[in-house]
């Protein structure tokens, strides 16, 4: 084993290199000696001053011309040829006429497509066992007349199961209180009010939320969105379910419920009410526990 991690490798240049290794950890030690022992005792403390700066940047020059010869030597040692042992494959490498017949450089290279191909190959598998695929009525071979019908997608629910869907989600909470509205046609408006401490407007496509704004009790709509706006949206990002749409609305609902002790409760992470002159307006979307912005990384 011992011949065949040194085939492509300069052994006289690579004992050169050790012994340049150990040159440059001297000259870095003597660096640092110099810097411990500071200025040594004359007579004045100009003296001093230039005796100090001189030692200093011999011993940094010395540094430097150790780090050039080590770099040097580094381009001289080369590289082993097997970066990648194979077993018994490895001997393939002392083949002598291996520029005629490059066989084991090959089989290296083979071998590295073949991982990186079976890698890809586990992403795409993941990536797919995410979609709810179904099998062709081409495929299985029925005639046109005998496919069953199309089921309506989730972007196009009927209005009366979006609104039995909220309302069952309003009967869930009884410190939440939720009115539907519909000001543009079929597309669906929440004002969403929880207790006294804060409203949000979502605006829902069919069931999917397409934005949320999120404002104190009392506050104007129309100011700038802050934190728990920023929050509220990062938890659409989180609670994403195509196939189930209602259980996105119904998680999403619950994650907003657990602001109702926005200004009661302490982070877990500090333990402390205010940060900053915030209350702790971050909540976990698996525990719902609350924590400052900056306690929550």
């Amino acid at each position: 084993m011992a011949d065949t991690l040194s085939v492509g490798i300069n052994l006289d240049a690579f004992a050169h290199a050790i012994n340049a290794i150990q040159q440059l950890r001297s000259s870095v030690t003597r660096v640092f000696d110099t810097l411990k022992d500071g200025m040594k005792n004359k007579e004045t403390l100009e003296g001093r001053e230039k005796a100090f700066i001189s030692d200093f940047q011999e011993n940094l020059h010395a540094v430097n011309r150790d780090l050039n010869e080590l770099e040097r030597l580094s381009n001289l040692v080369g590289r082993p040829s097997e970066s990648h042992p194979l077993h018994n494959s490895g001997l393939l490498s002392l083949d002598p006429v291996q520029d005629k017949t490059p066989l084991y450089s090959q089989l290296l290279q083979a071998y590295k497509w073949s991982n990186k191909l079976q890698y890809h190959a586990g992403l795409a598998s993941s990536l797919l066992n995410q979609q709810s695929l179904k099998r062709s009525a081409m495929q299985m071979g029925v005639s046109a007349k005998r496919r069953p019908k199309v089921q309506p997608t989730t972007l196009a629910l009927p209005p009366q199961y979006v609104d039995d869907v909220i309302a069952r989600i309003d009967r869930m909470f009884p410190d939440m209180s939720i009115h539907l509205s519909r000001p543009n046609g079929s597309s669906a408006v929440l004002l969403v009010t929880l207790g006294k401490v804060l409203k949000a407007i979502v605006v829902m496509r069919s069931l999917f939320i397409d934005r949320t704004i999120v404002k104190a009790y009392n506050e104007n709509v129309y100011t700038e969105d802050g934190k728990v706006t920023d929050h509220a949206t990062t938890a659409l990002l989180h609670y994403q379910l195509p196939q189930m749409p209602d259980v996105v609305v119904r998680s999403f609902m619950t994650w907003l419920r657990s602001y109702i002790k926005l200004f009661q409760g302490t982070c877990q992470r500090c333990g402390k009410f205010l940060q900053d002159g915030l209350p702790p307006t971050w909540r976990d979307f698996r525990t719902l526990e609350a924590f400052h912005d900056t306690c929550r990384q």
